[in-house]
This record gives C-alpha cells, sequence and structure tokens, in this order.
C-alpha cells in the first residue's frame, strides 16, 4: 500500500483521536465501500469527505472538503468555527448544488460522529446516496483526502507565525489555495493535468 501512496504522491498522517461533538444523536457505521480503490470512472460516482482544524492566535476553524475521485477535484469545502454536524451536512448540499443533485454517488468518511450521525446519515438517504466509512483508526482507507489536507497545512500554514494572522487571512490563503489545487496545479494521476483540465477534456 506503502508503494501504491508513493506512486499517487499520496500522505498518510496518523491523527489521535478526535472528540467530534456528537449532540447526542445516533451512531450509524457504514461499510467500507471504496476498500482504497481511490479511482472512479465516471464524475460523481465516487466522494471522499473529511475535517481538518486550522489552529492560529488562539482561534480554531475547522475545514470540511469533499473530493471527487474522477478527476480529484475539490467540490465543496466549508469553512467554519465549530466541527459539529451542520459543518459536514452544509457541505456536502453545496456540493450536490455545484453538481446539479447527482444520485447514486458514494460518499466516504471517517467514523467521526458528525459522519455516524443520525442527522448526517438521513441526509445522505433522503438525496439518495450511499455512505461509505473508513475502518476506525485506519487513515489509510480515505488516504486521498488525508493526503491533501495535509498538502495544504504544509504548504500553506508551515512558515507563517499562526499568531499573526486575522480571520480574513486565515479563509484568504484557504480559498486561493483550493483554487490554485483545483485550475493550476498538475497531476501525475491526471496526465499532468489539472483537475478541472481533466474534467474537461473527459466530458
Amino acid at each position: 500500500m506503502k508503494r501504491i501512496m508513493k506512486k499517487h504522491h499520496l500522505q498518510c498522517r496518523i491523527k489521535p483521536k478526535r472528540k467530534w461533538k456528537s449532540q447526542g444523536e445516533s451512531i450509524v457505521i457504514a461499510p467500507d465501500l471504496l476498500k482504497r480503490d481511490f479511482t472512479a470512472s465516471r464524475p460523481n460516482k465516487k466522494w471522499v469527505t473529511d475535517i481538518t482544524y486550522i489552529q492560529y492566535g488562539g482561534t480554531t476553524k475547522y475545514l470540511s472538503t469533499i473530493i471527487d475521485l474522477f478527476n480529484n477535484e475539490i467540490v465543496a469545502y466549508k469553512l467554519y468555527d465549530h466541527q459539529q454536524t451542520p459543518l459536514v451536512i452544509d457541505t456536502l448540499r453545496m456540493a450536490l448544488e455545484s453538481r446539479n443533485n447527482p444520485e447514486g454517488v458514494i460518499i466516504h468518511s471517517d467514523q467521526g460522529s458528525v459522519y455516524t450521525s443520525y442527522a448526517f446519515q438521513d441526509f445522505v438517504k433522503r438525496k439518495y446516496l450511499t455512505s461509505s466509512m473508513s475502518r476506525r483508526g485506519n487513515c489509510w482507507d480515505n488516504a486521498v483526502i488525508e493526503s491533501f489536507h495535509s498538502n495544504l497545512k504544509s504548504e500553506v500554514f508551515q512558515y507563517v507565525k499562526f499568531n499573526s494572522l486575522s480571520d480574513y487571512e486565515v479563509r484568504e490563503r484557504v480559498n486561493n489555495y483550493l483554487t490554485y489545487y483545483n485550475e493550476e496545479r498538475i497531476q501525475e494521476k491526471l496526465g499532468y493535468l489539472t483537475p478541472i483540465k481533466y474534467g474537461v477534456a473527459a466530458a
């Protein structure tokens, strides 16, 4: 698996166990439908999602992102002050609206309580999507988005004095990086095209 990850320039960081706020909701664990197959034959077949945190100046922001495995495009993202269930529902809603509400998409996540919550799972079902989840504590099962979040932090924030950043600057840096990733950054997996150009060429 490490050889495959290296070939596709993926990283996997071992994260501490996250204590997402479950808001007293039920827990629904979905099976792992991806089984580390991070390819898709068409758009809107497999989406992966995760949350990462950005700490600066005594403040923490939570970034929720969704990637389409067909061309590794960032389909949607939200940057909130909290890590509760509305964050991931709003991100998924944004992704669906940006793609004209496709049905049958596999939405793959980890087993964080925001994803296993009744509210999120109910939203997934009402939109005719299929939930898939990594095995607990196994970052390799969601390696594409784990790697993306790791790269974002290292490339955008590694050499920045976090105490000097304002809320606006953090949002601006995140927005600019995600635009750059979709529109300018070429990927070997995509035949050295950007996600957007690959999607256009395949249409």
